[in-house]
């Protein structure tokens, strides 16, 4: 029996329908003659299809099945999931991408910028020559950039700096483009010391490292002023009471 679960955003998922012995039983609240389900099972697919897609249907929808476990219980396993987004505008690949590289201690951080795509839903990974690597991988959300219909994202690799002969690979998968890019020393783009805040200020989610510096910096300095503005008004009321007293 497979499952498929709707699910919209910041809502919890319910159940759409399930599909069993080639018999569709879809949820009430939901019309069933807009859905239709295909099992596959030769290459072990599911295939949900709407029709006439409307803007509700925008959500991210999850296949699931039960299991048989130990002891006479069941898990039920989901899908990775898929985002449907529904919207007049064309999708488009990333306009710009490029791979930031900085060196700190004995450590290599490697930036990769991908830019100005829609929709918003793109899937990025780290390979080397061999296989994918998924240790010290941190993928920050995409965030909106000057354009309301356009959208980026970042995502970081660290390794150790007796690497840094070693080939890596920035891969993204948008709907409209896949491509790779490569940590070599003519594209890769160092980082200035001097300039690491101003370089990724204006690129979304990295300026929250810049932002968090600044931060914190201001929010000394206005404690240290604060805290002078007090200890001159104290000793200003503290000279006060003293003329009192001696008057």
């Amino acid at each position: 029996v497979i499952h498929w679960y709707k699910q919209k955003e910041d809502e919890a998922p319910e159940r759409l329908l399930f599909f069993s012995g080639g018999k569709i039983t879809v949820e009430s609240g939901f019309q069933a003659n807009r859905y239709m389900v295909e099992r596959i099972s030769a290459q072990k697919q599911c295939v949900l299809t709407i029709k006439d897609v409307i803007p509700d249907d925008a959500a991210t929808y999850y296949c699931a099945y039960w299991d048989p476990h130990l002891w006479s219980t069941w898990i039920k396993h989901f899908g990775m999931g898929t985002k449907l987004i529904v919207s007049e505008k064309g999708s488009s690949p990333p306009a710009d991408s490029e791979i930031l590289q900085k060196k700190h201690e004995n450590q290599i951080m490697y930036v990769c910028l991908i830019e100005k795509f829609y929709p918003e839903v793109i899937r990025v990974t780290w390979t080397d020559d061999e296989k994918e690597v998924t240790d010290n991988v941190v993928k920050g959300d995409t965030w909106q950039s000057t354009k309301e219909d356009e959208y980026s994202v970042a995502s970081w690799l660290t390794v150790p700096a007796e690497n840094k002969d070693k080939k890596y690979y920035c891969k993204y998968e948008h709907e409209e483009e896949k491509a790779s890019l490569p940590t070599q020393v003519d594209s890769v783009k160092a980082t200035p010391q001097e300039e690491d805040c101003r370089t990724v200020f204006n690129r979304g989610n990295l300026i929250l490292f810049c932002l968090i510096f600044v931060t914190d910096q201001l929010k000394y300095r206005t404690a240290y002023l604060v805290y002078i503005i007090l200890l001159l008004k104290s000793s200003m009321y503290y000279l006060i009471v003293l003329f009192f007293i001696y008057r």
